[in-house]
């Protein structure tokens, strides 16, 4: 007598279903974990080589860091177009080359200024916002910006590997920009333009950045009170590397953006070119950092919050401000951030960060710049 081979029943194919819901709801976050631990390295890779590459061009420049401004620009109150008219022709912030022959970079002419090999195209951002390491004296909107977010300038780039649209400069969790960038990481030219008119002169920028206090004069950002690099010439002097005091514990370059925010890409405070959430924006953000010792290490906000009210306790402990000279231009600085700058006790744009316990712009106005800290040893 036959018999007809059995089936699963309902209750055994549930079960089965059952067992692999629950393995993938056990693989998924371990894999989210493997990626992001993977995209962190390669960050730090990056960085790592940007770090090589800081160090070569300081050894070409006299110990210096890249500013894109001259020494002496102060003594035409930081004006580019007066030390164009008046003093000589400064260095142009240069892209490169394109596809065609032509020379891209952000323009800034002068009856000094002889024209360059190439048809230099004039950005949508206009040179003032550019050549000084952090924009001061400028509209509210446009403080984003300065010399310490191109790093993929010509002039920098060449100790890379002399390409604008190299990967290095993008981390890969930085999603918006690296999304704008990836189609021209393929070519080999300097700089490449958009095939679609209508995007030409639009840049994506790296998504490193240098400490802007770090590329000033050290007493820009002094503790004794923090000054408009605008009122004393010898402000836009970047400091050499020598000058740095704590080397393990000042940042150099790191990651501009709030990678971690799993709630939205994008601040709905921002439109336009840079909708990110920046990197001092969520208490939970932790940027892969690079410091002036070399070292990298995921170094975030609640970190450098907690050593900022640590340094102000000793201060305070210290009296430390009594110190300064009657004569300092602003309110003595007891933190290890500057909240004495035209942008206010907020700092870097705080006031549009994703949570209330967050208030801190260590890395960009950091007490006493170069000299300075943005994060605390253990003792």
């Amino acid at each position: 007598m036959s018999s007809r081979s059995r089936g699963f029943t309902i209750v055994e194919i549930l079960v089965v279903v059952s067992i692999i819901a629950l393995l993938i709801a056990i693989l998924l976050p371990a894999i989210g974990k493997a990626r992001d631990a993977a995209r962190q390295t390669q960050s730090s890779g990056n960085l790592r080589n940007l770090a090589i590459a800081n160090m070569s061009y300081a050894s070409d420049w006299g110990d210096r860091q890249f500013t894109g401004c001259p020494d002496d620009i102060g003594i035409v109150n930081g004006d580019p177009n007066v030390y164009n008219d008046t003093v000589g022709c400064m260095g142009q912030l240069l892209a490169g080359y394109d596809q065609n022959g032509e020379l891209f970079g952000a323009w800034c002419g002068g009856n000094l200024c002889d024209s360059l090999a190439g048809d230099p195209l004039t950005w949508s951002l206009t040179f003032h916002l550019l050549y000084q390491p952090l924009s001061y004296n400028v509209p509210q909107s446009a403080i984003i910006f300065g010399g310490f977010r191109t790093p993929n300038n010509k002039a920098f780039n060449s100790y890379v590997g002399s390409r604008f649209y190299d990967p290095i400069f993008w981390a890969p969790k930085d999603v918006i920009p690296l999304r704008l960038a990836e189609p021209f990481f393929e070519f080999p030219e300097e700089f490449r333009v958009p095939e679609n008119e209508a995007e030409v002169g639009t840049i994506v920028w790296s998504s490193y950045v240098w400490s802007p206090a770090a590329m000033f004069h050290p007493d820009v950002h002094s503790h004794c009170g923090a000054q408009n690099p605008r009122t004393f010439p010898a402000a836009y002097r970047s400091p050499s590397l020598g000058q740095c005091r704590f080397p393990d514990m000042k940042t150099w370059m790191l990651e501009h953006h709030w990678l971690q925010n799993n709630e939205s890409e994008a601040n709905p405070s921002f439109d336009g070119e840079d909708p990110s959430w920046m990197f001092n924006q969520g208490y939970n953000s932790v940027p892969i950092t690079l410091f002036f010792d070399g070292h990298v290490a995921a170094t975030g906000v609640r970190e450098a919050m907690d050593a900022d009210a640590r340094a102000t306790r000793l201060y305070q402990q210290n009296n430390l401000c009594a110190q300064c000279p009657s004569s300092s231009s602003g309110e003595c600085e007891s933190g290890l951030w500057s909240r004495g700058t035209q942008f206010g006790a907020d700092g870097y744009y705080g006031q549009y960060s994703y949570d209330t316990l967050v208030n801190t712009s260590y890395h960009i106005f950091t007490t006493e710049g170069i000299r300075g800290r943005d994060v605390l040893s253990a003792q």
